[in-house]
This record gives structure tokens, sequence and C-alpha cells, in this order.
């Protein structure tokens, strides 16, 4: 029987990735956190603060992953419309969490109050749920599949504290890195032929250039370790066949 794979999308939210002046690094931590769930990453779409866009990449993207994430656009500005645009993709009212105002009012009770632009952050789409944030005050939200999680990455490293072990996955992935001092193209039919002869194994090839040199990392990726190591012995056997130097650990 084929093993159930659980997968995930990211929907990155904001003017300011796509103009460049903040460089995501949400996707990356989204994607080690989902791994040790048992859940794999399976695509990112970065969009504009537009609401056409973010309904557009919500709707094809919920409906065809397990699991949604969105990061950004739900702080307290007039340009945070991500929680709007998501309640318009369901099709329900957007409302005023009573537990997100209660913990808001207790976060800015000593921090100026709880000013109509600050509970601008307990609107959540009607229905939803809310995922504890211990950093800043202003909780996630849970929707059905989908996450929504704050731009801040430290934030919603958070976020995926208080979500970890609360999402049903697979085995998690596990990986096994070597390197060689080889173009990528010699060996493309080893590697194709390597990863063919083992089912539920993936392997990826990283080619570089330093110190005048071309050579390959080779990523071996599977959910069972034992199937892993197979593969990887495989590889070095076949490389070293090949009169090449391998480097376990890569290169």
């Amino acid at each position: 029987m084929t093993e159930r794979i659980w997968t995930a999308a990211i929907v990155v939210i904001g003017d300011e990735i796509l103009s460049g002046r903040t460089q995501d690094k949400n996707v990356a931590q989204i994607a080690v956190w989902l791994n040790v769930q048992g859940i794999r990453l399976a695509e990112v779409r970065v969009v504009a603060d537009r609401t056409d866009a973010i309904v557009e990449a919500v709707n094809i993207l919920r409906a065809r992953n397990d699991y949604l994430f969105t990061t950004g656009g739900i702080g307290p500005t007039h340009d945070d419309i991500t929680v709007d645009a998501i309640a318009e993709a369901l099709g329900v009212g957007v409302v005023h969490h009573p537990r997100a105002l209660a913990v808001l009012e207790l976060y800015y009770e000593t921090r100026g109050g709880l000013s109509e632009a600050r509970k601008r952050m307990a609107r959540v789409p009607d229905g939803a749920d809310l995922i504890e944030n211990r950093v800043s005050g202003a909780p996630g939200i849970r929707i059905g599949n989908i996450f929504i999680m704050a731009g801040v990455p430290h934030i919603t490293a958070g976020m995926l504290d208080a979500l970890t072990g609360t999402l049903e996955g697979g085995k998690p992935v596990v990986s096994r890195t070597i390197g060689c001092w080889v173009a990528e193209s010699e060996v493309a039919d080893l590697l194709r032929e390597a990863e063919r002869a083992q089912e539920g194994v993936a392997i990826g090839s990283y080619p570089f250039f330093r110190d005048g040199k071309v050579g390959a990392n080779f990523v071996v990726r599977a959910t069972d370790p034992a199937l892993v190591d197979q593969v990887v012995d495989r590889l070095i056997a076949d490389l070293s066949a090949t009169g090449r130097g391998v480097a376990n650990g890569g290169i």
C-alpha cells in the first residue's frame, strides 16, 4: 500500500518581499518545521498586497494541499488585508475574536492601551480559531486547513511552536548528503538509475563551481532511514567505481 503523503503550501504576502526591500525567511523555517511534522512543502507562491491576488492564491493552494500557510499582512495598519482577503476567499464575514481582544488588551495594558488600530489584530474570518503567540500578543489564526501567520520570522517561529504536534502528517523525511568533484551532467544517468531502483527515494543534485573546479552535492531523501543509507551506499560505490572520490556529508 502506498504511504499517504501529506502536503502543504505557503502563500507569502507582501509588496516588500516582491520589491526586494525585505528578504523572506519564513519559507525556510516553515519548510523545516513541516518536515518534522511529516508534511511535505509542495509549493510556495509570493503575492502582492492585493485582495484579488490573495484570494486566487488561497483558493487554488488550499484545494490541492492538505494545509496552507500564509505569512504577512495581519498587522494593525490599513494595508494589512490578509484577514479580509481570506474571509472573501472562504465566503465568510470578518469578526473580532473575543479571546484575541482579551489577549491584546492584556498585552497592551502597559504599552499604551488597546487602540482602534491595534484592535485590527483581533479581526478573524468568522468561525476561525486562534494560534497562540507568546512573542508579541497578536495571535495567529486557523480556519479549516488554513494557518494565517505573521510576517515577522521570530513571531512566526513562536506560532509554529504552538502548532507543533497538532497537525496530522506522515513520517518525517530524512536525508543524507554526499559530494563529489564531478560535473553533474557526467553522472546524470547514474543518479537517475539509483533513484528509479528504489521507490520512495528522491535524489537532489546541487552543482557548484569552487576553486576553479566543478562539483556537485547529492542529497538522498526518503521517509525510511535504512532506504536512504542503502541508496547512499550504492551511489558511493558507483561514483567510486568511476575513479572519483566521494565526500560523505558533502563538499
